[in-house]
């Protein structure tokens, strides 16, 4: 297996290079009168570029609803989303799926990679269907950091779930995106594919400066985090820089989830 390079961590980015995605007064209501459920309740939050943040809180405080909707696949209620200065309440249709194209990455529980295609023609493939050539120079950084020079021919029946999962990373990183959203992206792996894909996220971020928002249930996921943000009944109720597995499971209890 090919290991992931030593690299001293680095003390956590400032948000001085400004947020890369913000939400504003965000709002999400599911129903109408009894039924009305606010899965967001006026949520503001920047995600800083150059950072991996870490979205956590128990069971339906909202922590996926805010991700989709800040990653534009779902519509708030009310208030504004941007990615870096685009106002996604504003965009039409067409804008918003070229503004997700070209500036958003994802990468989710699910590998949602495509059975008959390599490894490498996978990674590719956002390029391909956009038209475009992929910058090889970038592509070659992307395929080294992610580990997987001697997976490229290989394809998804060929590899383990943690090597599946570093092939969906790499997809997401290959479009050189300003963000990359991540919903429990080692959700169907065990802990030791789960760790080795997050060692390649969390290297993404300190070799490459991608920005990485993650949502997690896992103390030990979010551990590899600058920064965790966290939700509870839609509000944001706390934050945690430099997070260790133990101070996040702490956190974690006083939520009784």
């Amino acid at each position: 297996m090919t290991t992931t390079p030593v690299i001293p961590r680095q003390p956590a980015p400032t948000l001085s290079l400004g947020p890369a995605a913000k939400t504003v007064d965000a709002m999400k209501i599911y129903g109408k009168e009894q039924t009305e459920v606010r899965a967001l309740d006026g949520v503001t939050v920047d995600f800083g570029a150059e950072v991996f943040t870490a979205i956590m809180g128990p069971s339906g405080s909202g922590k996926s609803t805010l991700l989709h909707c800040v990653a534009g696949l779902d519509d708030l209620t009310s208030g504004h989303a941007y990615i870096g200065d685009a106002d996604l309440s504003r965009l039409n249709d067409h804008a918003l799926t070229l503004l997700r194209r070209d500036r958003v990455g994802f990468v989710f529980q699910a590998y949602n990679l495509l059975p008959t295609l390599t490894a490498q023609e996978n990674i590719t493939l956002p390029q391909r269907l956009a038209g475009r050539k992929p910058d090889q120079e970038w592509l070659t950084r992307v395929i080294q950091t992610m580990g997987l020079q001697d997976r490229l021919r290989h394809r998804p029946t060929e590899m383990s779930g943690g090597q599946q999962q570093r092939v969906a990373v790499a997809r997401a990183l290959a479009m050189k995106p300003q963000i990359i959203f991540a919903d429990e992206p080692t959700g169907n792996l065990d802990s030791k594919a789960g760790a080795e894909v997050l060692a390649f996220m969390r290297n993404a971020v300190d070799v490459m400066g991608q920005t990485i928002v993650m949502v997690t249930h896992d103390p030990l996921a979010a551990s590899y985090a600058d920064r965790i943000v966290f939700l509870a009944d839609g509000r944001i109720v706390d934050e945690m820089v430099r997070p260790t597995a133990e101070r996040v499971l702490e956190r974690l209890k006083l939520f009784g989830d």
